[in-house]
């Protein structure tokens, strides 16, 4: 059995529970994802298969080495590869899988590049308290002192400064499935999916049940 399947962020909607609760769901195109190779214990250290994303239809943008890569197992060149793990025993190359290897219910851990925002102060980025606010008092929104007096005389390693924010790869555990459309490619979820709409995704089963 295959435990992920590459998708695309497609945006958010509202969907009704069967007690008639209005849920906002993400939307994930799920799939379909071709088996491109299989890695085996024995050979490669352990048990995954390669999957792939999204037919690329002119050819001549996919460079040589990729492009047998794919016609060593008769596929069709894609934009994305990704490896998940898997118990291959009836895992064929070739093979396609479908939103439908997730059903309704089932927690997922979803992985995704947080939305970029740019450099950020600490209080955005760090969500520092900052200083008063009244007139006069000249500290706001700055850091504040990071100097560590005589010892060590520098600042120390992963201090917490103003910087680059976002545009990081996170993962999402434990996302439930709301529902799931097989003929549409579609899965809904339930939380926070990270990265914005067109961004891809690795939907995998979720570790921790």
């Amino acid at each position: 059995m295959i435990n992920g399947i590459i998708g695309e962020k497609l945006g958010m909607t509202q969907i009704f529970t069967e007690d008639g609760n209005v849920v906002a769901v993400t939307v994930i195109e799920a799939g379909p994802c071709a088996v491109v190779q299989i890695k085996r214990k024995d050979k490669d250290g352990y048990d995954a298969v390669q999957l792939s994303f999204r037919e690329i239809k002119k050819v001549q943008r996919v460079n040589k080495p990729d492009m047998g890569h794919f016609k060593k197992v008769n596929l069709p060149p894609a934009r994305y590869l990704r490896e998940v793990s898997a118990d291959i025993g009836d895992v064929q190359v070739g093979q396609t899988i479908y939103a439908d290897i997730f059903k309704k219910g089932d927690k997922i851990d979803v992985t995704g590049v947080s939305i970029g925002k740019g450099f950020a102060g600490v209080m955005k980025r760090h969500n520092f308290k900052g200083g008063p606010e009244t007139h006069g008092s000249m500290f706001h929104r700055a850091p504040g002192s990071i100097g560590s007096s005589s010892y060590p005389s520098r600042v120390w390693k992963n201090k917490k400064l103003p910087g680059h924010m976002g545009m990081e790869q996170k993962t999402i555990q434990r996302l439930e499935i709301m529902d799931v459309r097989k003929e549409e490619n579609l899965i809904l979820i339930r939380g926070a999916v990270p990265g914005c709409k067109g961004r891809l995704v690795m939907l995998k089963k979720a570790k921790k049940g």
